[in-house]
């Protein structure tokens, strides 16, 4: 649900605007003006305008103008709904830094598809700023973490490129896609806990260097609890290693019990493990990777993704 100030100086108009914006689930918040407008702006802080342009003590434009000038208004979409159809007005609009402009009369229809585009776009972009501000930090945690194991440099940026493309072509929401990419950055975070000796041991592991290898998804998802803006990227650490049979660690789930991030990670984890060098074998050509991934659908991985996770490979 998105909080919408509607400034309409048509009092059937604006009571008949508010009412099919409400039942498309949106608080909305009103002004028969462009004055009281920005004063609920100022009080509010909504996440989108829908803002007639004709309107009396101060119209639209005013409105559009007052706001941009507010740093709190820089970026919040707004759609002006009017009668005003010459090309000069439009532009006005333009200038102005209106994000669409919508002809009176209008159908319903148009202004809910032209209040999800904008607001998406808007959680786009929140999302972006979010992402860039966090991103470089994590890189940096998730490269020292790799510096740690000799056989895996690399392995992160290709894992997360890989669950990112597998992500896209699954239409994962833009919301999700944003925390896949550092989620998969920092889906093996919690090797931090695991002592150097076994990340870099030549040979097979002992039956108790095995449960403290397999502790680091434990380890990492109790690390991404602890810093809340990276909470919601726990499923990318804890369940990588669960299987589709439950056969997998730590928590031996099944089928789709499995949360999808660790049903998508369990895949391009795999993938990437098993086509570069690793302390235990060589990594072997993508052709005999996916014929791997493809025998165990169904007893390793999802079968539904893998399916789109060959696509992704079509000359292989």
């Amino acid at each position: 649900m998105a909080r919408i100030l509607l400034a309409e100086d048509n009092d059937v108009l604006r009571e008949m605007t508010k009412t099919v914006l409400q039942l498309d689930g949106h608080e909305v918040l009103t002004a028969p003006d462009g004055d009281q407008a920005l004063k609920l702006f100022q009080q509010t802080l909504p996440d989108l305008i829908v803002s007639d342009i004709g309107m009396p003590v101060m119209d639209g434009y005013e409105l559009l103008d007052s706001v941009r000038q507010l740093p709190q208004g820089v970026a919040v979409p707004f759609l002006f709904l009017s009668a005003y159809s010459e090309r000069q007005d439009v532009r006005q609009a333009r200038n102005l830094g209106a994000d669409d402009y919508l002809f009176k009369p209008f159908d319903m229809r148009e202004l809910l598809e032209a209040v999800r585009t904008r607001l998406e776009r808007r959680r786009a972009a929140l999302l972006f700023d979010t992402r860039e501000a966090h991103l470089q930090t994590i890189i940096l945690l998730a490269n020292l973490i790799e510096a740690r194991d000799a056989y895996t440099r690399g392995h992160v940026e290709r894992v997360q490129q890989l669950a990112l493309k597998l992500g896209r072509a699954l239409a994962w929401p833009v919301e999700e896609l944003a925390t896949l990419e550092y989620g998969a950055l920092l889906h093996d975070v919690g090797k931090i806990t695991t002592p150097e000796a076994i990340l870099n041991k030549p040979g097979g592991l002992t039956a108790e260097e095995v449960q403290i290898m397999r502790a680091h998804t434990t380890a990492g998802a109790a690390i991404l609890r602890g810093v809340s803006h990276l909470e919601c990227a726990v499923p990318f650490a804890l369940y990588h290693h669960e299987r589709w049979d439950g056969g997998g660690y730590p928590a031996g789930l099944a089928g789709l019990k499995i949360p999808r991030e660790g049903r998508l990670m369990a895949i391009v984890d795999v993938f990437d493990a098993l086509t570069t060098d690793r302390s235990y074998h060589q990594g072997q050509s993508v052709p005999q990777v996916l014929e791997i991934i493809q025998r165990d659908a169904g007893k390793y991985f999802d079968p539904q993704m893998v399916g789109v996770f060959l696509s992704l490979f079509p000359a292989a």
